[in-house]
């Protein structure tokens, strides 16, 4: 099991040409600005460093814009890299993901929430 997380743009109505029965319709869609993935086996550590629920629950947390994640990532990535060995203790057993697994998805995260910061977030777990 993993979570993927998206950074994505608001819908927006696209009128298109079904091909099945020439008519024209609207439909909503939207654009993927970034999108990321990493295993379940790293919420605990995760939620040692403070940021278990900006990664895996930010609805919980009322947090749908990404310029919301950024103080929470940026202070969780200052937690995880001022005590590695402290957080290394929470490597999975079963050698899926691991500390610096984690680190580099919130840089990534972290970078692409203040590019985006206007993007909504979809997560899927």
């Amino acid at each position: 099991m993993s979570l993927d997380v998206y950074l994505i743009s608001d819908n927006k109505e696209v009128n298109c040409v079904c091909p099945i029965c020439s008519n024209s319709h609207t439909k909503e869609e939207h654009e993927t600005y970034y999108q990321a993935n990493i295993t379940h086996n790293l919420n605990t550590m995760a939620k040692e460093a403070g940021i278990y629920k900006h990664l895996w629950r930010p609805e919980e947390l009322n947090i749908t814009k990404a310029k919301e994640l950024i103080v929470p990532l940026e202070g969780g990535l200052i937690n995880l890299k001022s005590r590695p060995e402290h957080f290394m203790r929470y490597n999975p057993a079963n050698g899926w993901g691991d500390y610096d697994g984690l680190v580099s998805f919130v840089e990534n995260y972290l970078e692409a929430c203040k590019k985006y910061p206007e993007a909504t977030i979809k997560i899927s777990r």
